[in-house]
C-alpha cells in the first residue's frame, strides 16, 4: 500500500502538471467567450435605451408637472423683494444723487402743472376704461364680439387697440377738449371693451386685483420719485428687448396650451415675466415723464403733451392689472385642487 502510494506520487504530479498545462487555454477561451457575450448584451441594452429615449419634441410636448410655474413664481418673488428693498433704500434717502422729490422743491410752477395734468389724464384713463368695461360686459352684443376666439378676431382687436393708440398719439396737443382728447377717450374705451371678459372672474377678484395694482403702482412710483432722477432712464434698451420676448410668448401661448412643458414655459414667461417687465416700464416711464416735464421748453413749437405721457403709464398699469387678475383667477398654476 505504501509502495503504491509512493509510486503513485510521480504519477499524481504528472497528472497535476498535465492538467495545469492543458486547462489554462481552455479557461482563457471561456473567459473570452463570456466577455464577448457580455459585450453583446450591453450593446443590445444600449440600443434599446437609445431607441426608447424621448426626443426633444416629446419632452417639450409632454404633460407639464406640478412645478411648471415654479421658476416664474420664484422670479416674481425675487422681483418683489428687490422692489421692497429699493423702496426702503431710496425712501430713507440713502441713494446717491438728487432725487425727483428733492428737485421738486425747486420746480417752477409750469413743471408742477405739467405733472399734475399728466396724472389727471392718467386717472381719467382708468375711469373711462373701467366704465367702458362694465358697459361692454352688460351688452351681450359687445361681449360676444370681444369674447370670440380665433385669429381674425384677435387681429381685429389688436388692430383696433394699436390703431386708436397711434391716432391719439399722433394728434398735436392743445388745451381744452379737442380732437386729441376725443381720440384719447376713444382709445381708452376700446381698451375697456377689450378687457370686458375679465369681468367673468367676479367682483371680489377684480376688487382684490385693483387693490394690489394700486399698491404696486404706488410703490413703484414712490421708488421712481425717491431714486436719483436718472436711475432708471438707462433701462429703455433692455425693456424693449424684454417686451419683444413677452409679446412673442403671449402670441405663442395662444396656440400652445399650458398643459404641456413648452406651453407652461411660454405662459409663465408671458404672465410672470410680463408682470416684472411692466413693473420695470413703470419705473422707466415715471422718470421719463418727470425728465420731459423738467426739460421741455416752455415756448416750444410743440407744447408739452400730457396725454401721450399719461398713456405710457396707463398702459403699464393696465398690463399689471390684467396679469394680477389672471394670477388671482388661477391662471398661473395657483388654482386650488
Amino acid at each position: 500500500m505504501l509502495s503504491r502510494l509512493v509510486l503513485s506520487g510521480p504519477a499524481l504530479a504528472g497528472s497535476f502538471t498535465r492538467s495545469a498545462l492543458y486547462s489554462q487555454p481552455i479557461r482563457q477561451q471561456s473567459l473570452i467567450v463570456r466577455q464577448f457575450a457580455r459585450d453583446a448584451r450591453d450593446n443590445v441594452h444600449s440600443r434599446l435605451n437609445v431607441r426608447t429615449r424621448p426626443t426633444l419634441k416629446e419632452r417639450l410636448m409632454s404633460p407639464a408637472g406640478p412645478n411648471a410655474f415654479s421658476m416664474g413664481k420664484g422670479a416674481l418673488a425675487g422681483g418683489a423683494a428687490i422692489g421692497l428693498g429699493a423702496l426702503c433704500f431710496y425712501g430713507l434717502g440713502l441713494g446717491k444723487g438728487a432725487s425727483a422729490f428733492e428737485n421738486s422743491m425747486l420746480w417752477p410752477e409750469y413743471v408742477k402743472q405739467r405733472i399734475h395734468t399728466t396724472y389727471t389724464y392718467f386717472g381719467g384713463s382708468l375711469i373711462i376704461t373701467a366704465l367702458t368695461a362694465a358697459a361692454a360686459f352688460r351688452s351681450p352684443m359687445l361681449l360676444n364680439l370681444v369674447s370670440r376666439s380665433g385669429l381674425m378676431s384677435m387681429l381685429l382687436m389688436m388692430g383696433a387697440v394699436v390703431g386708436s393708440g397711434a391716432i391719439a398719439q399722433s394728434i398735436p396737443y392743445s388745451q381744452g377738449f379737442g380732437a386729441k382728447q376725443l381720440a384719447w377717450a376713444a382709445h381708452c374705451a376700446v381698451l375697456g371693451a377689450v378687457i370686458a371678459p375679465l369681468c367673468f372672474v367676479g367682483g371680489p377678484i377684480l376688487t382684490r386685483a385693483a387693490m394690489y395694482s394700486c399698491g404696486i403702482v404706488g410703490g413703484l412710483s414712490t421708488v421712481a420719485v425717491c431714486a436719483p432722477s436718472d436711475k432708471f432712464l438707462y433701462m429703455g434698451g433692455p425693456l424693449a428687448i424684454g417686451l419683444g420676448v413677452v409679446f412673442a410668448s403671449s402670441l405663442a401661448s395662444i396656440w400652445l396650451p399650458p398643459t404641456t412643458v413648452l406651453g407652461a414655459g411660454l405662459a409663465s414667461m408671458s404672465l410672470y415675466g410680463g408682470l416684472l417687465l411692466f413693473s420695470g416700464f413703470l419705473l422707466y416711464d415715471t422718470q421719463r415723464i418727470i425728465r420731459r416735464a423738467e426739460t421741455h421748453p416752455m415756448y416750444a413749437m410743440q407744447p408739452f403733451d400730457p396725454v401721450n405721457c399719461a398713456m405710457s403709464i396707463y398702459m403699464d398699469t393696465l398690463n399689471i392689472f390684467i396679469r394680477i387678475v389672471t394670477l388671482l383667477a388661477g391662471g398661473g398654476g395657483n388654482r386650488r385642487k
